[in-house]
C-alpha cells in the first residue's frame, strides 16, 4: 500500500502528527508505542452531558419544553404587522373617503 493511501484511510482516527508514513508502513510493533500511548491517554467510557445554554436549551430541550416562544414571536409579528397595517389605513382615509 501506498503511504498516502493509508494516510488518508485513518486520517480521521489517528491524529496527523502521530500518523506519519514512516509509522504506518514499517511493520514493527515497537514503532506504534506513540500512537499506544496516546490512545492509552484518551477518556474512557460516554462522553458526559453537556449542559448548553441558550433559547434552544431552555425553551426546546428537556422536560419543560414547550412551543410557547415561536407562538408568542408569531403573535408578536402578526401585532407588530397588524399595527403598521391598521395606521397606513388610518392614514389612507384622513384626506380621502372611500
Amino acid at each position: 500500500m501506498y503511504a498516502s493511501l493509508v494516510r488518508r484511510q485513518l486520517g480521521g482516527i489517528i491524529p496527523p502528527k502521530i500518523a506519519t508514513p514512516s509509522l504506518l508502513t514499517s511493520g514493527s510493533g515497537a514503532s506504534l508505542t506513540p500512537l499506544v500511548n496516546f490512545y492509552s491517554k484518551l477518556p474512557k467510557g460516554p462522553a458526559s452531558a453537556v449542559a448548553g445554554g441558550g433559547i434552544k436549551a431552555r425553551f426546546f430541550n428537556g422536560k419543560n419544553a414547550s412551543a410557547a416562544p415561536v407562538v408568542w414571536t408569531i403573535l408578536g409579528l402578526f401585532t407588530f404587522g397588524y399595527t403598521i397595517d391598521y395606521q397606513m389605513h388610518l392614514k389612507h382615509h384622513k384626506n380621502h373617503a372611500h
